[in-house]
């Protein structure tokens, strides 16, 4: 591991189907998050037109430029979080990103446009992500990221793919942007809405409602508001989100 929360992939059979997961062609321009030692910057360069490979870690990015010098690989030196990505085309994101700053990255990628990103996640983060309404890891990872895009969870990594090992499984995801399907009245409220009921997730919606706003008369079905939140799905949950906001900004009679 570096000392930026990086795991080196050894894997090769790992790193091959990471290639292939992202459907990677000659015209293509990748963008790689905590590039590491560049195992993967390397094999992604023998597919794509072009990577860009972002390193926070100064030592690593001069292995880096040692490593790729003969190549068409963009290496940048700073903090992935700081840097504004729409000063780059690319069209794919491919990473085994720094499980620390996994949903911070994940949500900065999903404002700008690209066609697939296939990412390292530690495991228990990537199965929330993929969550579908009615089970245990459902929530409002689950519901704002697939808000997004596509979720897929592709395969279950074992520590010895990497060095050092990890104490934890890992997961290759693919994200597929696409239009949302529903919308809301208000994205901050929703986020503060679903950060509210799924902290409560074993009570009843009806009471996490009035916890969280002090409505006690919502008119809503008694079936759906004697659910729990992970009993609903997300384009209800919008709906309801919606409905409270209305409410919360009329002006007092």
């Amino acid at each position: 591991m570096t000392k930026f929360d990086q795991y080196v992939l050894i894997d090769d059979l790992v790193l091959h189907r990471i290639i292939r997961y992202a459907d990677i062609h000659p015209r293509d321009v990748i963008l790689e998050i905590g590039a590491g030692t560049g195992v993967l910057t390397e094999e992604l360069m023998k597919h794509a037109e072009r990577v860009i490979a972002i390193e926070s870690d100064a030592s690593l990015v001069r292995l880096l430029d040692q490593r790729l010098k003969n190549t068409s690989a963009e290496i940048i030196h700073g903090d992935a979080l700081e840097i504004e990505f729409s000063t780059f085309k690319f069209n794919k994101v491919v990473s085994n990103l720094p499980y620390s700053i996994s949903s911070t990255i994940t949500f900065k990628l999903l404002r700008y446009p690209f066609e697939r990103a296939v990412l390292m996640y530690q495991y228990e983060f990537a199965r929330r992500m993929a969550a579908p309404p009615g089970s245990k890891d459902y929530g409002r990872l689950s519901i704002c990221v697939q808000y997004h895009a596509d979720v897929e969870l592709l395969e279950i990594v074992p520590p010895e793919a990497f060095s050092p090992e990890p104490g934890v499984r890992s997961a290759i995801v693919r994200l597929t942007p696409r239009a949302p399907e529903y919308e809301v009245s208000d994205p901050a409220f929703f986020s503060r809405f679903l950060t509210a009921i799924f902290s409560q997730r074993r009570k009843k919606l009806k009471n996490s409602i009035r916890a969280f706003t002090d409505i006690r008369d919502l008119e809503l079905p008694d079936d759906v508001l004697d659910k729990r939140p992970e009993e609903l799905p997300a384009k209800r949950l919008a709906q309801i989100s919606d409905i409270l906001y209305s409410r919360m900004r009329l002006p007092c009679s």
